[in-house]
């Protein structure tokens, strides 16, 4: 899960694949990828990635599970991609500095899409510090919510869009769908998925705790 030279791509690739079959066992045992669903992906150089493929077991993954495609989100190998491609390679697109992409469909993270407005907004909590470049807990960290399409290509426009008016950030929900987050490296966004999987839990009880005060 280290940084590989750009000069050895075979390397680059073996590492990983190695790295996303470890992130993929860790995050099945959280429950955040149940049945076949969620997909991750890791940067190989600026014209290329490897992603799981698709409708595979998270929690077992295989080296054969993991291929390579281009930034079009065009297979490199011949196997078949997540159908979710483009949304990981809209990111590596945007800015050359994400190095992994994690898509998660946790409970809590579906709950809370269902719930919240266009853009879920957290102040104030010291956990917000777990996220690359946010220093104090009363900084805000701002998560636009997206409408589920089956339309990935116009999903990933409409994300890219965003982003273009908002900046990249460090996440978005898919409503009833899940969660999609990002970072330099693997172990930075499995970093940023685990804070956000206790924001959202904690966000979720917060409002609870609201309606039930209400009532």
């Amino acid at each position: 899960m280290n940084p590989v030279p750009a000069n050895n791509p075979e390397e680059a690739y073996q590492q990983a694949v190695s790295g996303l079959i470890v992130a993929g066992q860790r995050l099945w045992q959280q429950g955040w990828c149940p049945a076949t669903s969620s997909n991750f992906s890791r940067r190989l150089d600026d014209k290329s990635c490897a992603i799981t493929v698709s409708g595979r077991d998270k929690g077992n993954l295989q080296p054969t599970d993991i291929m390579r495609v281009d930034l079009s989100g065009r297979a490199l190998d011949g196997k078949k991609p997540s159908a979710e491609t483009l949304l990981h390679t809209q990111l590596y697109l945007r800015d050359p500095d994400i190095g992994a992409v994690l898509h998660t469909h946790s409970v809590k993270a579906t709950l809370v899409s269902m719930d919240a407005p266009d853009t879920l907004e957290l102040s104030g909590l010291e956990l917000l510090k777990a996220f690359a470049g946010i220093t104090s807990h009363q900084s805000t960290l701002r998560i636009p919510v997206f409408d589920n399409t089956q339309d990935i290509a116009a999903l990933a426009v409409e994300v890219d869009s965003w982003m273009k008016q908002h900046g990249t950030g460090h996440a978005y929900l898919i409503r009833g769908h899940g969660l999609y987050t990002w970072g330099r490296d693997l172990p930075e966004t499995l970093r940023h998925l685990e804070a956000l999987e206790f924001l959202l839990d904690w966000y979720w009880h917060h409002g609870l705790a609201a309606r039930l005060q209400q009532d």
